[in-house]
């Protein structure tokens, strides 16, 4: 248990270190961490509806603070290159990243013209209209979520350990309540013109 907690930590330091250095990137986060929290209250009573709000809301933010707004280039406050953090990145680095969302986007237009997914499924879009198609994309995105987290976390654990891959999974679903409690002032550092984080607190570690 040890181990896995100073896992967790160190995972969520990296990660904030290295990949939350804009304000506007922060900002975003915080409104991806709220919309999580609702899509995981959603869940319990409509799961297709928490994956729409999950992926159009909080991963559309959350995504668009990493590719847009994130400073990309050498690190001057951690003094890596960009190329280290993302070769070391324990989760979804820029690649893999792109990889996923490109399924998530593929997802909606294969249900479209393919509403019984090849035969696998009842296809919402002939029975239910485009309420039905939303439903389906949904429930598909949700499996996609689901597929993703095992996926990256069986590979840690033939790359390194169950452990590592646990303390990953563990982050991935409590970062919306970490990430309210690191970025709530965000926007406030936003609205006096702060573009940048100075990152005193990690110089200075």
């Amino acid at each position: 248990m040890k181990r896995f907690l100073k896992l967790l930590e160190v995972q969520r330091w990296d990660d904030h270190r290295f990949y939350h250095q804009s304000r506007i990137n922060q900002t975003l986060h915080l409104i991806s961490a709220i919309s999580f929290l609702i899509a995981y209250g959603v869940l319990f009573f409509d799961p297709a509806l928490a994956a729409l709000i999950a992926w159009c809301i909080s991963m559309v933010t959350r995504q668009t603070g990493h590719y847009v707004f994130e400073p990309r280039g050498f690190d001057t406050v951690n003094n890596v290159s960009d190329e280290h953090k993302e070769a070391i990145k324990v989760g979804f680095n820029m690649k893999r990243k792109s990889a996923l969302l490109t399924v998530w986007v593929l997802i909606p237009a294969v249900l479209y013209f393919e509403p019984s997914l090849f035969g696998l499924i009842e296809p919402g879009l002939t029975q239910g209209g485009l309420n039905g198609w939303a439903h389906d994309v949904g429930m598909a995105w949700l499996a996609l979520g689901v597929a993703g987290v095992l996926f990256r976390v069986t590979q840690l654990w033939i790359k390194e350990d169950l452990v590592t891959g646990l303390a990953w999974a563990t982050k991935i679903i409590t970062d919306p309540l970490h990430d309210i409690k690191m970025y709530h002032t965000a926007p406030l550092h936003l609205l006096r013109g702060e573009l940048i984080d100075p990152m005193t607190h990690v110089r200075s570690h």
